[in-house]
């Protein structure tokens, strides 16, 4: 089952994709709320190179990797990838004043699909944040 979250960012598309993409911006804005954080970020964006970030309660109770490899990039429109044995699609859909950026992925089995959309949203909603207060 596929799971797709969206937000719309008030930013030109290159702005957009550099945060996605850029290891420092992603530390900044990859956690589902303010008492998890991001401490590692790599990027290789290319097709076949491979990204991981490592996120960690602030408390320093709990913490995981998030790894893939880049299986398709489209500059300031598409990047897929594989993680494990599941798949995700970050699409950036430009319209005169925002971009629309939608994520669909592989659902898995440990967590409800409610606990998977809301954390990848709640993620989504504070890379929207950060983009737009970063202007």
């Amino acid at each position: 089952m596929q799971i797709v979250v969206e937000t719309t960012v008030s930013a030109p598309v290159d702005a957009v994709w550099r945060a996605y993409t850029t290891p420092g911006d992603i530390k900044n804005w990859n956690a589902a709320s303010d008492d998890w954080h991001t401490t590692a970020a790599e990027v290789d964006l290319r097709v076949g190179g491979k990204f991981s970030s490592r996120m960690e309660a602030k408390d320093g109770s709990l913490g995981f990797d998030f790894a893939g490899t880049y299986t398709r990039i489209v500059t300031n429109e598409l990047i897929e990838y594989s993680f494990g044995d599941r798949n995700a699609k970050v699409e950036f859909i430009q319209d005169p004043a925002d971009v629309k950026v939608r994520v669909s992925f592989d659902a898995e089995s440990s967590h409800s699909i409610d606990q998977q959309r809301d954390g990848w949203q709640a993620i989504l909603n504070r890379f929207s944040q950060y983009v737009m207060t970063k202007r």
